[in-house]
């Protein structure tokens, strides 16, 4: 493998300590923080290093210690030149885009850690005194990240340079391909009838009026809320930003007063009721009660009757599978001849690690071209759906080829023209920074670039 390719330093701005810049509850009270570098007229401290060194340890990363101390302050110094070059560029991030990245991260901190209130327990600071100490954190680094995909945005690689990386590549680390999948499928949904929308619409009217009478939201979420995550806590739904729930429930939620409750609102899930129980800064908590919009029995026959006269269709040769996918398929899928997509790439092509267990069973055991019966399946949000399976590929696992692999094999091909672009970019860089490193332990360290000229 190449040199570039395997390098020890992944030349990226540090994410894993993207909120390293609130000190640490214990690590503030014993370091004496200093200055150990100085990039252009940016500084390094040793804070900046060892905070992102305690995200690493708490996340389980204990080898090498002061290896990784050292690639954490590799990262840091890369990041400060990038900054630099941003501020001789006189590169432009707004406030806005600065305050929209800075509460999705929040947001993201919130959901894993359960609330605003424990967050800022967490770290024994407000959520503004939070926002305060991310802000210009957060502001540096998407101005670097700008100058980062300027170095790379003109980098393109030809086919003959993928067959010559290819090639360059020992046979002993060429890499082994798990066995993939490419299917494609018709999916038909029954329909919600008017009479049930209008069930649960009535249901909860009846609900809602018992709460304005004096009935507890909590209590009646508990017995009549069919959110399952919800409805044990009263119907909380816990601290939340914008852009999380579903648009229609988030612009009432955000216009309630405190204690207020809702006029019904309709979802893709159904219709809820919401009561604004706590309003902090970006972020609101609500309860709120939801009564699903149901499918009835007759929608699901009536569905069920319909795929399998569209596969009798094409079992029959009356129709061939693409035409059928666009004619009765509800995906979006269809226009393009039923083929499925993976979401986590955005290409057709699935690992057996990417289908859920149930599909992958089914798909192992069909021959390509294969077609299997309408089976009744759950759908996004929980939504019961009819469809048709194709199976249009499968591969065995192998050694990598440039035949059979030669979209992977572009990409980290072009991945490590782009590496080799940024590591020109830093030689070019540091002979015409002013770099100075301090700290004599960080000074000895086995760097990838030379950061400080002689």
């Amino acid at each position: 493998m190449r040199a570039n390719y395997n390098i020890k330093i992944v030349i990226s701005i540090v994410l894993i300590g993207f909120m390293s810049s609130i000190t640490l509850n214990s690590f503030s009270q014993k370091v004496i923080d200093r200055i150990v570098a100085t990039v252009g007229s940016n500084e390094i401290l040793y804070s900046d290093i060892e905070n992102q060194y305690m995200q690493y340890l708490m996340q389980g990363y204990t080898s090498d210690r002061e290896g990784i101390r050292c690639q954490i302050f590799e990262e840091i110094l890369f990041a400060k030149l990038l900054l630099n070059q941003a501020q001789l560029d006189s590169v432009v991030v707004s406030d806005d885009m600065v305050e929209s990245e800075m509460d999705r991260r929040l947001q993201y901190f919130i959901s894993q850690i359960g609330s605003q209130e424990k967050l800022e327990e967490y770290y024994h600071k407000s959520i503004l005194a939070i926002k305060s100490d991310l802000r210009s954190t957060i502001h540096e680094q998407m101005l670097s990240e700008q100058v980062k995909n300027q170095i790379t945005s003109d980098v393109k690689i030809t086919p003959s340079e993928v067959r010559a990386f290819y090639n360059a590549i020992p046979e002993d680390s060429i890499p082994l391909i798990s066995s993939e999948y490419k299917y494609s499928h018709i999916i038909v949904m029954p329909e919600i009838l008017p009479e049930e929308k209008e069930y649960a619409k009535h249901k909860l009217e009846g609900i809602r009026k018992r709460i304005i009478d004096g009935a507890s939201f909590s209590s009646m979420a508990r017995m009549y809320s069919e959110d399952p995550g919800s409805s044990v806590k009263g119907g909380e739904l816990g601290d939340f930003g914008r852009g999380v729930m579903y648009p229609e429930f988030e612009a009432i939620a955000f216009s309630l007063e405190l204690g207020e409750v809702s006029e019904l609102v309709e979802t893709e899930a159904g219709f809820h009721i919401m009561e604004l129980i706590k309003r902090k800064g970006d972020f609101i908590n609500v309860r709120h009660i939801l009564i699903m919009t149901k499918v009835s029995p007759v929608s699901m026959k009536i569905a069920e009757a319909e795929i399998d006269s569209v596969y009798q269709l094409i079992q029959d040769g009356t129709i061939t599978f693409e035409e059928a996918a666009l004619r009765y398929s509800i995906d979006d899928s269809r226009f393009n001849g039923g083929v499925a997509l993976n979401p986590q790439t955005g290409g057709a092509v699935f690992s057996a690690e990417s289908i859920d267990k149930e599909l992958f069973f089914k798909l192992d055991k069909m021959n390509v071209g294969e077609l299997l019966p309408p089976s009744l399946y759950m759908k996004e949000r929980n939504k019961n759906a009819f469809r048709i399976i194709r199976l249009d590929k499968r591969t065995k696992p192998h050694k990598a080829s440039l035949e059979m692999d030669y979209d992977k094999i572009q990409k980290i091909a072009l991945e490590d023209k782009k590496g080799r672009a940024i590591g020109n970019w830093i030689t070019d860089k540091t002979d015409k920074t002013f770099i100075n490193v301090m700290d004599k332990d960080l000074k000895s360290c086995n760097f990838t670039y030379k950061w400080e000229q002689e």
